[in-house]
């Protein structure tokens, strides 16, 4: 009887404050949309980090055939098959203790492998390139990927070779500028949920207000404190609750259109989050928005009400 009671009082409560539900219900999708961003934004960092430092690796470039502003290139020609043999050698030698791995990787590989996956065409910076304008490298698999200086030290200069490139310097920046926008989301979303308490808190009170009446018969009556509160949270938490799952919704739109109909098809190179790790991430934002709204309520009708 109590709970038909409460259900009751809450529907009431919603049908004759409508428009300040709304109210809630829009600021919640609001805020969780930029909570929602922020979380998805790191769950894609971490992927393409899990992705990419897993496979990093030193590139040793060896020198093209043609000009090349490097010294060590200044016979333009490429080394011979036995030249690469000695470098290698080298390597072992002298840095066998820092590199796991080396893997040769033929122009011809590399345009296939790796080139053509990030322009399918074959188009870059206007031109239409094949095999013969790539270069041959050298891979190498360090045990400790800080330990990059020491190969740098070791293989810059040498005959045969134009640069050695860390891998990871490519990619940092790019994780940089993920990591600065996560953080102007995380503090959107911050201003935002402050303003969701605030505004779920007024709209709670605003509504025990105009039944003040109602409530004061239900204390003489001998009604629990918890009786004459429960109506009042429920209606934020419904409140919460219908914003928060459109905000769900919104997030899957923008995976779907921005990451995996765009996105995903034009830089296959890059591993992308799914709807998988927006649906994962949905309980959370549906449990949390509900969370908040309930204890902004209780605490501003415990002080209104006093009881």
């Amino acid at each position: 009887m109590r709970m038909r009671f409460i259900l009751s009082e809450t529907w009431t409560s919603l049908r004759r404050n409508v428009s300040m539900i709304i109210s809630v219900m829009l600021v919640t999708f609001i805020s969780f949309v930029f909570i929602g961003a922020s979380v998805l934004i790191q769950a894609q960092i971490t992927k393409a980090k899990g992705d990419w430092y897993d496979k990093v690796e030193v590139v040793v470039w060896l020198c093209p055939d043609g000009t090349s502003q490097s010294a060590s290139c200044s016979t333009g020609k490429a080394p011979t098959q036995q030249e690469i043999v000695d470098l290698e050698d080298v390597i072992n030698n002298e840095l066998g203790s820092d590199v796991s791995k080396i893997t040769y990787m033929s122009r011809e590989e590399f345009f296939k492998n790796t080139f053509l996956k990030q322009y399918p065409n074959g188009v870059y910076e206007g031109r239409t390139l094949n095999a013969s304008d790539m270069q041959d490298s050298l891979r190498l698999k360090l045990k400790d990927p800080t330990k990059y200086q020491v190969v740098s030290e070791v293989l810059t200069g040498r005959t045969g070779v134009e640069a050695v490139v860390d891998q990871r310097q490519i990619f940092d920046p790019v994780f940089s500028v993920l990591n600065r926008a996560t953080v102007v989301t995380v503090v959107l979303a911050g201003v935002m949920v402050v303003v969701a308490i605030m505004l779920t808190a007024t709209t709670i009170r605003m509504s025990a207000a105009s039944r003040k009446n109602e409530t004061e018969i239900m204390r003489l009556v001998g009604a629990s404190n918890w009786t004459i509160r429960l109506p009042f949270i429920l209606e934020g938490v419904v409140a919460s609750l219908l914003g928060s799952l459109l905000a769900v919704g919104a997030l899957s739109g923008i995976v779907k259109v921005f990451v995996t109909d765009w996105l995903a098809t034009s830089v296959q190179w890059m591993p992308f989050i799914t709807q998988t790790t927006v649906w994962l991430t949905a309980p959370v934002l549906v449990v949390g928005a509900m969370l908040l709204s309930a204890v902004a309520s209780a605490v501003s009708l415990r002080r209104y009400l006093k009881v």
